[in-house]
């Protein structure tokens, strides 16, 4: 385990330097006070202690698209080929082996929803587009989206009547009508677009003012949005290819930012892959719960 320095209000402070390939899906583990994130093609999983000051890699084995906590506090990884396992305890234990229709394809962002489903996408192969499922608490797999560049970020809205959701590829965030006793998705508009010379929008989360954020891979920065799709701010991150971030710490204070390309910093940045932490002053609020097969 490694030990980390204070940080600067304000500014984005390295955190966390694993060079990773593909860092992504960081995520508060409010039982555990901790941050986890992931390194998706060489499938590690990492945490971190920010009141002990300490990081670790805790996992490593198949390619991890995403993950969610279950409400006992276990992770649920989103894998390749569409398999579907929950870690905890160093215990792997497979729910789904795999989706024959992702056989060649890997999930690529996840999110529970405010009753403990899983919206989880994969992304685009050779033989067909991305997709977006959603996974049931009974374990049930459904196909809610067809036809995607690179399925990605997603948030709820602070009223759980709607859900956001990125096409990366499309250079797109679109915004459904989500209802929360169905689970099903309706009315797809367009909620911001992005030009191809700023970058591809990322991950996503939602504030506690209800303002959406975005990662934007090859972008260097992350941009905040208003509830009506206007760019609010826009934050330098000392990294290209910024891929995700959360809200994390007790408080919802901090902002945990992933990044990628650890293994071309020669061409890329000296940052590539590692992760940071932002200070704004600005809150957000706990992610949901993913409660499957409980």
């Amino acid at each position: 385990m490694h030990d980390q320095t204070n940080l600067v209000q304000g500014t984005p402070q390295l955190i966390a330097d694993y060079a990773c390939h593909t860092g992504e899906n960081p995520l508060w583990h409010p039982m555990e006070h901790r941050l986890y994130w992931c390194d998706i093609p060489n499938g590690r999983i990492f945490r971190y202690d920010p009141a002990a000051n300490l990081h670790e890699m805790c996992f490593e084995g198949e390619p991890i698209g995403g993950f969610t906590i279950q409400c006992d506090g276990a992770l649920l990884l989103f894998m390749a080929r569409g398999a579907i396992a929950r870690w905890q305890n160093g215990i792997l234990t497979t729910i789904i082996e795999s989706i024959p229709e992702e056989a060649d394809s890997r999930f690529n962002d996840v999110i529970a929803d405010p009753v403990g489903r899983v919206f989880c996408g994969t992304m685009s192969s050779p033989s067909h587009k991305g997709r977006l499922y959603r996974l049931d608490r009974d374990g049930t797999l459904t196909v809610m989206l067809e036809g995607i560049g690179c399925s990605n970020g997603m948030a709820f809205t602070h009223d759980q009547r709607r859900m956001y959701y990125t096409d990366s590829y499309a250079h797109e965030i679109y915004i459904f009508d989500y209802d929360k006793e169905t689970g099903s998705l309706a009315n797809k508009k367009l909620f911001a677009k992005v030009s191809e010379e700023e970058g591809f929008p990322d991950g996503a989360t939602i504030d506690a003012e209800g303002f959406l954020w975005s990662a934007m891979w090859d972008g260097s920065c992350l941009i905040r949005y208003t509830p009506d799709g206007k760019e609010d701010r826009r934050i330098p991150i000392p990294a290209k290819k910024v891929s995700s971030l959360t809200f994390g710490g007790d408080t919802y204070s901090d902002i945990y930012i992933t990044t990628a390309a650890g293994d071309r910093r020669a061409t890329d940045d000296p940052y590539a892959g590692a992760l940071f932490r932002l200070r704004t002053g600005i809150r957000g609020v706990k992610e949901y719960f993913s409660t499957i097969g409980s």
